[in-house]
């Protein structure tokens, strides 16, 4: 069983970028499909972006194609969103999650396992 601490969120102006972590502890990430989720104030959990566990395909959710990129460090076991400019409408609560059922999904219920998120705030 793999645990998931998400870190670098934060408040940021628009245009601004971050680049969240997602920390693995327990098992290997490069045994697991990643994904990024996040959810606004009175808002369902969307799919934003996953990455295979081969590293070799990645799909974005089309709001954020071009300003946002997964990344992998298997030697420090983590998962990095990098966000660039940055948008009001990307506030929300961001949560990495882990899959070992289907390759870069984005349904939620495909993940396995879940970190406790990272407040994103951009300000206008």
């Amino acid at each position: 069983q793999v645990q998931l601490v998400e870190s670098g969120g934060g408040l940021v102006q628009a245009g601004g970028s971050l680049r969240l972590s997602c920390a693995a502890s327990g098992r290997t990430l490069s045994t697991y499909d990643m994904g990024w989720f996040r959810q606004a104030p009175g808002k369902e959990r969307k799919f934003v972006g996953a990455n295979s566990r081969s590293g070799l395909r990645t799909y974005y959710e089309d709001s954020v194609k071009g300003r946002f990129a997964i990344s992998r460090d298997n030697a420090k076991n983590t998962v990095y969103l990098q966000m660039n400019s940055l948008k009001p409408e990307d506030t929300a609560v961001y949560y990495c999650a882990a899959s070992t059922v289907v390759a870069a999904s984005s349904s939620l219920r495909d993940y396995n396992y879940w970190g406790q998120g990272t407040q994103v705030t951009v300000s206008s």
